[in-house]
Parts: C-alpha cells; structure tokens; sequence
C-alpha cells in the first residue's frame, strides 16, 4: 500500500480528522491533505511523530518499502515486536527480545546462537545442522559484523 493511502487509513481508523491530526503533529490541515492525496510525503521529523501517534514504525507509514530483519538474531520484523527505545520510540533494527529499553538481551554471539538452537532445532533441521546455519548466518548480521 502507498504512503498516502495508510495515512489515510491510520488517521480514519484512529477516528482523527485531518485538523485533529495536524494539530497533534504540528502542521497545517493542508499538509495532511496534501500527504493523503499523494502531492506530498511528511518530512522525517514529522514522520517521527506520525509513529508515535499511531504507535506504527516508520517503515510501515512508508508502505514499508524494506524489509526489516532484526540485525540481532535475523528474525523478520513488524511493527508488534519492533524494539523500543527508552523514550518509546521504535527502534526498526532489533526485535523486542534482542534490545529492549536501550539494553541489549544477548552479549555475545555463542549465548545467542545456543538460545537459538535450542528453541529454533526440530522439524528439517537438527541441532548441528541449525548451529552450523547461524555461525554463518548470524555474523552477517550489523549487530555482530566485525569492524
């Protein structure tokens, strides 16, 4: 779905009219016509707050035009298990089980990949095999690349 047509959506779901929502964001009412009709796309500092008042990523007000993979453990990320930052705001690189509240949950690379064989093994994939797959998938991952 384009921007502007989950603009539309988020703010009619919400309940919020073009002024309500110009008034929380800090724009005009034009701007959130001009957004919803597609002549113009929010700017980033307002996109920032678009998400907190819809409580959605950036990414997903974008259409989410990338996919976003958590640059700790890899798993596929939405908007319902994005991480948060200390003040609340999404943070679109981690899932909420590798960094939550500023901290990261695993230290070190061994420990993750144990946590993940444990729990991810089965069904095709035995345990070697499923170790073998993240010691070389998990360092091409951001959070584990070496400088």
């Amino acid at each position: 779905m384009e921007a502007n047509k989950i603009l539309l959506d988020l703010r009619t779901r919400n309940g919020l009219t073009q002024e309500e929502l110009a008034q929380r964001v800090f724009v005009t009412r034009q701007a959130v016509s001009r957004w919803e009709s597609g002549e113009t796309t929010p700017n980033v500092e307002t996109l920032k707050r678009l998400s907190q008042v819809f409580d959605v990523s950036i990414n997903t007000l974008l259409g989410s035009p990338r996919k976003l993979i958590c640059q700790c453990c890899g798993m596929p990320l939405e908007d319902g298990i994005l991480s948060r930052e200390p003040d609340g705001t999404f943070n679109e690189d981690y899932c909420q089980w590798c960094y939550t509240e500023g901290k990261f949950a695993y230290t070190d690379l061994d420990s993750l990949t144990d946590f993940l064989v444990e729990h991810m093994a089965g069904g095709p994939w035995s345990p070697e095999q499923a170790r073998a797959y993240y010691n070389e998938f998990l360092p091409q991952l951001n959070h584990w690349k070496k400088p």
